[in-house]
C-alpha cells in the first residue's frame, strides 16, 4: 500500500469516495508520518490518533459517501476553535482543560463534508504574537527547523507545509494566515467579513479575526474555503477580463516593504496581465495612524480573552 500522506486533498477524497482506498488507510498513513516527524516540527499540541481512526472509519460507513467534498481528507485544528471532546487551550495554561461539548461551526463543516480531524495545532500564548511559541511546544518551519513557522496559525502552517496534513484550519486578525502560509510556502487568504463564520474569542477580536484555510494548492484550498463558507466556488466556463489594482506600498508608515515581496507581486502583476487581466498600478490612501489603531484595538482584543477575564474574576488582575 502506498502512502497518502504528502499527496493533495482534492486526490485523496476523489480515490475515498471512488473507494480506490480507505479513510482509514489514509489517516492511517498520515498519523505515521506526524509520529515520525512531529517531534522535530512541533506542529500538533494534541493528536487524536485513536479517535481519528475511529472517525476515519465512521467517514468510509456514510451513505453519502460519494458526495463527500473532503471524504476521508485528515484536517488539523488551530488551537482556539472548539472541537468536540477535546479541550481548547487557546495557548495557555490558564485556561481550562474541559472538553468541549460540540464543535466549533467551521469544525463542524469540516466533518460533515467528511474531513477527519487529526489533531489541534500549537499556536502562541492566546494567539496574539506573529511567532507560534507557547507552553504547549514550538512550532517549528519544516523547511529549516532553526527558524520559525510564524504565527499565530504556526501550528496549522507547520503540519501542512510537513504534509502531515493536507489541509488545516486557521484564523487571522493581523497576518496569522498570511505569515505562516508566507513563511512555509503555502497558499492561503484571509476570506472577508462573514464569508466564513467567525465566532473567535470574544468579539472576533474586535472583528478583526476571520477563519480560513491553509493548503498547498489553490485547488485545494478552493475546495476548504467551499466548505468553510457553505458554498461552492466554481471557476465560470467564459471569463471576462478582471479588473486588478496592483500596490507595492507598506500600509504601515516607515516600514518598507522588502524587495523579494515587491519582486513576487510584479511577477504576479505580469502573469494576470499576460492572461488577458486589466493590471494597473493603485496604491490605497492608508492612513498615518492605521499601525497605532490596529494594534491599539489589537491590545483591546488580548485584554477580554477568556484567560485575561477569568483571572479578574477570579481577582488575580
Amino acid at each position: 500500500m502506498s502512502s497518502w500522506a504528502g499527496r493533495s486533498a482534492a486526490e485523496i477524497a476523489a480515490a475515498v469516495r471512488e473507494k480506490r482506498v480507505t479513510a482509514r488507510e489514509v489517516v492511517t498513513g498520515h498519523l505515521a508520518r506526524i509520529e515520525r516527524l512531529d517531534g522535530r516540527i512541533g506542529a500538533f499540541r494534541k493528536v487524536r490518533a485513536r479517535a481519528a481512526l475511529a472517525e476515519a472509519d465512521e467517514v468510509t460507513a456514510r451513505t453519502d459517501l460519494a458526495g463527500l467534498p473532503l471524504a476521508g481528507v485528515p484536517v488539523a485544528v488551530k488551537d482556539n476553535l472548539a472541537v468536540r471532546g477535546e479541550s481548547c487551550r487557546n495557548g495557555s495554561s490558564a485556561t481550562p482543560d474541559t472538553p468541549a461539548a460540540e464543535d466549533h461551526v467551521t469544525v463542524a463543516r469540516l466533518r460533515a463534508a467528511g474531513a477527519v480531524v487529526v489533531g489541534l495545532t500549537n499556536v502562541p500564548e492566546l494567539c496574539v504574537f506573529g511567532t507560534t511559541e507557547g507552553p504547549y511546544g514550538i512550532a517549528r518551519n519544516p523547511w529549516d527547523p532553526s527558524r520559525t513557522a510564524g504565527g499565530s496559525s504556526g501550528g496549522s502552517a507547520a503540519a501542512v507545509a510537513a504534509g502531515l496534513v493536507p489541509l488545516a484550519l486557521g484564523n487571522d486578525g493581523m497576518g496569522s494566515l498570511r505569515i505562516p502560509a508566507a513563511n512555509c510556502g503555502l497558499v492561503t487568504l484571509k476570506p472577508g467579513r462573514a464569508v466564513v463564520p467567525a465566532g473567535i474569542g470574544h468579539g472576533d477580536w474586535f472583528g478583526m479575526a476571520e477563519n480560513g484555510p491553509l493548503a498547498t494548492t489553490v485547488e485545494d484550498l478552493r475546495l476548504a474555503l467551499g466548505v468553510l463558507a457553505g458554498t461552492e466556488f466554481v471557476r465560470p466556463k467564459e471569463r471576462s477580463p478582471l479588473r486588478i489594482a496592483v500596490a507595492l506600498r507598506s500600509p504601515l508608515a516607515g516600514v518598507p516593504v522588502s524587495r523579494p515581496y515587491t519582486n513576487a507581486v510584479r511577477q504576479a502583476a505580469g502573469a494576470l496581465a499576460r492572461s488577458g487581466h486589466r493590471v494597473r498600478r493603485a496604491e490605497p490612501p492608508y492612513p498615518l495612524s492605521l499601525g497605532v489603531t490596529a494594534l491599539r484595538h489589537w491590545t483591546a482584543g488580548t485584554a477580554v480573552a477568556e484567560p485575561v477575564a477569568s483571572a479578574r474574576r477570579m481577582g488575580l488582575r
